[in-house]
């Protein structure tokens, strides 16, 4: 996507050929940043940090991060050595979000792929090569998302007979910041703008990182979309005086069933649209599929961050949204504990349809094993 003009992915391998670069999303939107990471550990705080975040870009990462890995394991004595300290460092990138199901995906399938080669240059090239096709696959797949998606909008927009715009609702940021390139809810926006068709997004703030108000409103703008950001509980009043269309969300992990997992509030902006008959849509990437769970709600681990997420706000120190440095403030009573659920479980009766790269399926295990019939 453009940034000021230049075009941008969120990862890419840095020019020595042995570091990664990325956008550090912690900056945005006041300053845009790159930073480099140079270790398995670098990636890792990358992830856990928050440098990076969305399902597909926390897969590309981690998969780049096993390219590092595979770096620091070249002074293994032999193939066997190599595996073994290859793999330990996987486990150590699993670890940093256990929610996001395209980390354990990028670091399994580089585990796999290198396992099978000899020679440690030999899996030092398979790594690097690997990374590069983790990210190519996650753009590409995000572009035909969007090509998917669109259709949906299309209609909503001829069925209303005029020039109105599709209003659509997003939660959190599932743009191309959280993806490699297009995103996957925004996917099918940008290419309804793109086609000429006009829309407008209502932005929830996402509380407590503000990824909405931060990321998806800074690369809507960007892009020229026009939105507008709102607080998280109201989404629920608009859909009730019919100013949503629809709703488009992303995802961190879908069972296999049609249970998604995504952003702490998801849930609630599912059960608003099904109380008021607002189509209400996931996107993601085949990589987010969760093959193994049945039960999302019971079974699909939610991980709960530190407090001071909640309880500390940051943002630009004036209206102007100056490159001075960021300020935070305390904005929860002294000695107040503070509880931290990154995610929620919107069950698969609630969901109109799955947006993937293969098409748009019903929330079923039916229809989705017939998008995905090798599976």
């Amino acid at each position: 996507m453009l940034v000021d003009g230049i075009p941008y992915r969120t990862i890419w391998l840095g020019e020595d050929g042995e570091s990664v670069e990325i956008i550090d999303q912690r900056k945005l939107p006041w300053s845009f940043e790159i930073a480099t990471l140079r270790t398995s550990d670098d990636a890792a705080n990358a992830i856990f940090g928050m440098l990076v975040r969305g399902a597909g870009l926390i897969g590309a990462t981690a998969a780049s991060g096993m390219f590092l890995a595979a770096l620091e394991c070249r002074k293994a004595a032999d193939d066997a050595g190599f595996d073994k300290e290859f793999a330990r460092l996987g486990e150590k990138l699993k670890a940093t979000r256990p929610t996001a199901v395209n980390l354990a995906w990028a670091v399994d399938r580089q585990t796999t792929a290198v396992a099978a080669v000899s020679g440690i240059e030999e899996k030092i090239a398979v790594a690097r090569h690997l990374a590069a096709e983790v990210a190519d696959e996650d753009a590409e797949w995000c572009r035909r998302i969007g090509e998917h998606g669109l259709p949906s909008i299309r209609e909503i927009h001829d069925n209303k007979g005029s020039d109105e715009p599709v209003n659509i609702l997003t939660h959190c940021n599932a743009g191309w910041l959280a993806f490699v390139d297009y995103g996957s809810a925004t996917s099918p926006i940008y290419a309804a703008h793109d086609a000429g068709i006009p829309v407008h997004i209502w932005v929830d703030e996402t509380r407590p990182r503000n990824q909405g108000a931060r990321l998806t409103a800074w690369e809507l703008g960007k892009h020229g979309v026009p939105h507008t950001v709102i607080a998280d509980n109201t989404g629920g009043h608009l859909m009730q005086h019919g100013m949503v269309d629809m709703v488009i969300t992303g995802t961190d992990r879908t069972t296999h069933t049609g249970d998604v997992a995504n952003k702490i509030g998801t849930y609630l902006k599912a059960l608003a649209a099904y109380d008021n008959g607002v189509p209400f849509y996931v996107a993601l990437p085949s990589s987010t599929f969760d093959w193994e769970t049945r039960n999302g709600v019971n079974d699909i681990p939610i991980e709960q961050r530190n407090g001071e997420e909640v309880s500390r706000m940051g943002g630009a120190p004036d209206a102007e949204m100056s490159l001075e440095p960021e300020i935070e403030v305390t904005v929860v009573a002294k000695g107040s504990p503070v509880a931290n659920y990154a995610f929620d479980v919107t069950p698969a009766r609630l969901v109109t349809g799955l947006i993937t790269e293969r098409g748009v399926c019903p929330a079923t295990e039916s229809g989705i094993r017939a998008l995905f019939p090798e599976k």
